[in-house]
């Protein structure tokens, strides 16, 4: 796999088709320009995979791609019967992970670790210059509402002008709310290079639609031509 800082510096837009459950799907990503797809793996998730169903499907993703595993507080026994039995490129820590506990996920297990920070307001963006000391990426999403099950894909976004000019020493993508319809806004707005969808390319909570991931890969790198 080439590094996760040296594939981001890509002049195209770099995304992410993430809560992925079918091949057809993931063939669609691939052939459609994704640079990641992702598999989660939590259970309240409409989009939750079994292992064995994630393993199968990761075989089969194509070079050039890589394999996201969005987990929520796994602890190192969870961590390890789930990289044991899927052949995962990246780590998506989407929980309450501390900078510390992001660290030591890195030093066990040798991958390099995107960590979701939820941001609603501009007090949050102080915990995206903390975890960047250790992430090596950084997935800025929108802060689930308090009442939310899912700590992502609840189909929201959130001010991007918050984020409008800023940049980290560390790699980033945008997520949250993100559609065919508002990508090309939202990465004028923000300056993302990378960014992330999931309930944004779905034809029911849960199940992916062909077209609709088509195009918003087509409106994500269109947007990268237009900003640049």
């Amino acid at each position: 796999m080439t590094p996760v800082r040296q594939r981001v510096m890509s002049d195209q837009i770099a995304v992410k088709i993430c809560g992925l459950t079918q091949a057809d799907h993931i063939r669609a990503a691939a052939e459609a320009g994704a640079r990641y797809v992702g598999f989660v793996f939590f259970p309240k998730s409409p989009r939750n995979i079994d292992p064995e169903a994630a393993r199968l499907l990761a075989g089969a993703v194509r070079a050039g791609v890589d394999k996201v595993a969005l987990v929520v507080d796994m602890d190192d026994d969870e961590l390890d019967k789930l990289l044991d039995r899927v052949p995962i490129d990246i780590l998506q820590l989407h929980g309450r992970e501390t900078v510390e506990r992001v660290a030591e996920i890195k030093k066990r297990y040798g991958l390099p670790v995107m960590k979701a920070v939820g941001v609603a307001d501009a007090h949050d963006l102080a915990a995206i210059d903390a975890y960047s000391g250790v992430a090596d990426q950084i997935l800025v999403d929108a802060k689930p509402p308090k009442t939310a099950v899912l700590p992502g894909g609840n189909g929201l976004s959130f001010d991007w002008r918050l984020i409008a000019g800023r940049r980290w020493p560390t790699p980033w993508m945008l997520a949250g709310g993100l559609s065919v319809k508002n990508v090309a806004e939202a990465v004028r707005l923000t300056g993302a290079r990378q960014v992330d969808v999931s309930s944004g390319v779905e034809a029911t909570p849960g199940r992916k639609d062909k077209r609709l991931i088509e195009a918003f890969i087509a409106a994500a790198q269109q947007a990268r031509q237009v900003t640049a």
